[in-house]
């Protein structure tokens, strides 16, 4: 059979980064890259390869089936059902990224991609700060409804995606020795998306980032820790609105701060795992059923949205079921332990070196982060996350000798 000319190949694989660099700007461009990607790949000929977690991500998929046609709706869990086609981003990277420099080209297109992103926040930034005082408003409450999002539409969804180019950057600047040329540019895109994520005022969003750049520097530096909680400290003495932000999670500003209502949420999602603990109630139904379930305690809900339990675990178990939410656990552990294994055995100063340990940086994160918000649940955020999912298995593969990379 006559196999298709390299520049087929070659084509695929830049529709492919362009479909996972695009998602920050926009997620129906992304797709329909990631569609002409595949598109292109098939006619090339090249051979699929696909990361070692089809069995977890098998058994993800199918709970997700099953307990949408156990559901008492189950025609509303079709949008779950047409989300799988995200997951082609895993193949789509996977079989065509097949040297390290592809991997680190498409970092510096996600790097340059923030940063842009990064400073269209502080315009919206400035301008919903003269709008406050222009309005004689409040400064943090007005914010606090309407914060900055980037190219994105909602802030979360804009955090969740710099939070995990900026550890992947991050990790960069620590661990690559290319990063010692033009530093200053490295530090200063840092610096940049750094603080969009400062002002970005998303409580979770800065508790993940902090967990992963805290096990970025433990590897790199453990004498660096000593300056996380001095930053921080400075952080609370600064007055203004940012210090009272900082403070919100012991001192909430009543029902501006979500607070009380992710306390309702997650004590709803309790009660809804324990009744239904197998199959869940069924994909998009927490949100049509979320008022059955509420303690009764419970006389008047928080203000806030009640779409979501904002939280990954009681969600996917009380949407999905128990075993379900447990698959997607066994995939993101064994990607974590993966990314982690191959970062302590990759040469010192590498660019695999560099991408196994933000990746596991963005792993961690996305788990702690994930106790306080949906953030697999938004398809933008999981493009990305499984786009560095697939570099990270392609630096891997890179570690392999040749033998058993082709075994």
């Amino acid at each position: 059979m006559p196999t298709a000319p390299p520049i087929i190949a070659r084509l695929a694989l830049w529709l492919a980064c362009a479909s996972a660099v695009s998602v920050v700007f926009s997620i129906a461009l992304c797709n329909i890259l990631l569609a002409l990607a595949l598109a292109a790949l098939l006619i090339s000929g090249e051979k699929f390869r696909f990361p070692p977690i089809k069995l977890p991500l098998a058994l993800f998929f199918a709970g997700t089936v099953i307990s949408m046609l156990a559901s008492q709706d189950p025609s509303a869990g079709r949008p779950q059902i047409r989300k799988f086609f995200v997951f082609l981003m895993l193949l789509v990277l996977s079989s065509l990224l097949r040297h390290m420099d592809d991997v680190r080209r498409l970092a510096y297109a996600w790097f340059g991609a923030a940063t842009l992103s990064s400073l269209l926040s502080y315009v919206q930034f400035a301008r919903k700060w003269h709008a406050a005082h222009s309005l004689g408003r409040n400064f943090y409450s007005y914010y606090v409804a309407e914060r900055t999002t980037g190219f994105m539409s909602h802030w979360m969804t804009f955090g969740g995606q710099m939070m995990i180019i900026f550890l992947l950057l991050a990790a960069w600047i620590l661990f690559a020795r290319r990063s010692r040329k033009h530093w200053w540019l490295w530090l200063a895109a840092a610096a940049i998306i750094g603080l969009a994520i400062l002002l970005g005022w998303t409580r979770g969003i800065w508790i993940g980032t902090g967990a992963g750049v805290v096990y970025l520097l433990w590897y790199w530096n453990r004498w660096m820790l000593a300056a996380v909680p001095v930053l921080v400290a400075i952080l609370l003495l600064v007055p203004g609105p940012l210090r009272e932000r900082f403070t919100s999670s012991l001192k909430p500003h009543g029902e501006v701060d979500s607070n009380e209502h992710r306390i309702v949420t997650w004590r709803t999602g309790w009660q809804m795992v324990k009744a239904h603990p197998l199959l869940g109630l069924g994909p998009e139904m927490v949100k049509r059923d979320f008022e059955k379930y509420v303690p009764p305690d419970i006389h008047q809900l928080p203000e806030g949205w009640y779409g979501h339990l904002h939280n990954i675990y009681l969600h996917y178990a009380a949407e999905r079921g128990i075993p379900t939410m447990l698959a997607l656990m066994w995939l993101l552990v064994k990607v974590l332990l993966d990314f982690f294994h191959g970062a302590r055995r990759a040469p010192p100063a590498s660019d695999q070196q560099f991408f196994l340990h933000g990746a596991v940086a963005v792993v961690l994160s996305i788990l702690v982060e994930g106790v306080v918000e949906l953030n697999l649940g938004d398809s933008e955020v999981l493009l990305l996350f499984l786009a560095v999912i697939s570099c990270g298995y392609a630096a891997l593969h890179s570690m392999t000798p040749p033998n058993k990379a082709n075994a």
